[in-house]
């Protein structure tokens, strides 16, 4: 937990890449679709593993998963292949939302990748997804949204929306009460449009072994990473609001400087008129 807490405390310093994915390409393979598992498909050699918390560094992404909701949701335009090469061409694999939300897509996209549906008991998974749902409608945020438009204010405008389009819910009971149900209809998803030969139902506490004999990889000499993942979620939500803070307050001392600067500049043009 110490050494997450420092790599943590490093992306709250870390400048936003600005990257325009509109303009990227694929440069490696997408080899693995994976709503979870992250840290062990990394120690197996796919870098880098998309996560939802990759927005963090890179909120312009965000313009390319509200075009992929645009299309999915709204039925405009249209969002392939060749779109999530430009978004997602520096992946090796995928996990969590929002790549959980587009699981059909991703599966019809990259007939070649292999397809891991992790079997989590579901009130586990409720635990989890409750720590995260919470953020977009705390008050707290709100604000923290309208003194950094750019940065928190983007990211929160684009989970409320997915939210009410993944979940049909604008509220943060809405969403609670139908979580379960839209859990399982996912993997039930997951499991019909997925040939059996490209899929692994895969159970957390199995181990490497179903993991590496799936996707033909040597069992690492490390033990298969086991994180706390309430406790883990709740770091990197500290250091998210840590940073919307930071960005909030920066930008809040800035317009009153420009203020004062204003004010005092026409004190004195009033002074010496």
């Amino acid at each position: 937990m110490a050494d997450n807490a420092r790599d943590s405390d490093l992306v709250l310093h870390v400048k936003d890449a600005n990257i325009d994915r509109h303009t990227c390409r694929r440069i490696v393979p997408m080899e693995v679709l994976s709503m979870a598992m992250k840290a062990a498909l990394e120690i197996l050699g796919y870098k880098h593993c998309y996560h939802g918390f990759d927005i963090d560094t890179n909120v312009r992404d965000l313009d390319m998963w509200a075009e992929a909701c645009a299309a999915k949701y709204e039925g405009k335009g249209k969002f392939g292949r060749a779109e999530f090469d430009q978004l997602l061409g520096h992946c090796m694999a995928v996990t969590d939302a929002p790549c959980s939300s587009f699981a059909a897509e991703l599966i019809d996209a990259y007939p070649e990748a292999k397809v891991i549906l992790v079997e989590r008991e579901i009130e586990a998974w409720f635990k989890s997804f409750n720590i995260l749902m919470e953020l977009p409608f705390m008050p707290s945020l709100r604000i923290a949204a309208l003194l950094d438009p750019s940065w928190t204010g983007k990211r929160t405008r684009f989970w409320q929306k997915w939210l009410a389009n993944e979940f049909g819910a604008t509220t943060l009971d809405k969403v609670r009460e139908v979580a379960r149900a839209r859990y399982r209809a996912h993997n039930a998803k997951v499991r019909s449009v997925t040939p059996q030969e490209r899929l692994l139902e895969y159970e957390l506490g199995s181990g490497w072994e179903p993991l590496c004999e799936f996707l033909g990889k040597q069992v690492p000499d490390v033990p298969f990473p086991r994180l706390n993942e309430a406790a883990e979620l709740k770091e990197k939500l500290r250091v998210r609001s840590g940073k919307s803070v930071r960005r909030g307050l920066h930008n809040l001392a800035s317009g009153l400087g420009i203020c004062a600067a204003v004010a005092w500049g026409y004190y004195w043009w009033k002074r010496c008129g």
